[in-house]
């Protein structure tokens, strides 16, 4: 009898750590997601769903609010630092795909604060 070997998890690591190194995101924000995306399967296959598609397929849903809501709650923030005149690199797209990843888990669990932060606008200050 021959051993399983299942890379998924492996993959979706490696693909995690290429995003994060691209975005400038440290080893610690890439460890801190990748705990998340353990701990909560939804949030993993929403990620996997994003390394194998490049785009949300927003079946998880918190509070009415999907990770493409999210992700444009990021481009919204991004937009107001971009009419400050800075241009960093975490206004990147997969930097903003990341901060939506993080974004989804925090509001998982404390859903009435994120729902709070997104209508109000409440947080653009805060990148």
């Amino acid at each position: 009898m021959g051993i399983l070997y299942d890379a998924r998890k492996l993959k979706a690591l490696e693909f995690l750590t290429q995003l994060c190194e691209y975005a400038g995101k440290d080893d610690v924000f890439a460890q801190e997601l990748w705990t998340e995306f353990l701990s909560d399967g939804d949030l993993y296959e929403e990620f996997v769903y994003y390394a194998d598609n490049h785009t949300f397929c927003d079946e998880m849903k918190i509070s009415g609010y999907s990770m493409s809501d999210l992700y444009v709650w990021q481009v919204d923030r991004y937009n107001i630092v971009r009419e400050l005149g800075k241009n960093p690199t975490a206004c990147n797209k997969e930097t903003l795909v990341l901060n939506a990843f993080r974004e989804m888990a925090n509001m998982k669990r404390d859903p009435e604060e994120y729902v709070k932060r997104i209508e109000s606008g409440k947080g653009n200050d805060r990148l």
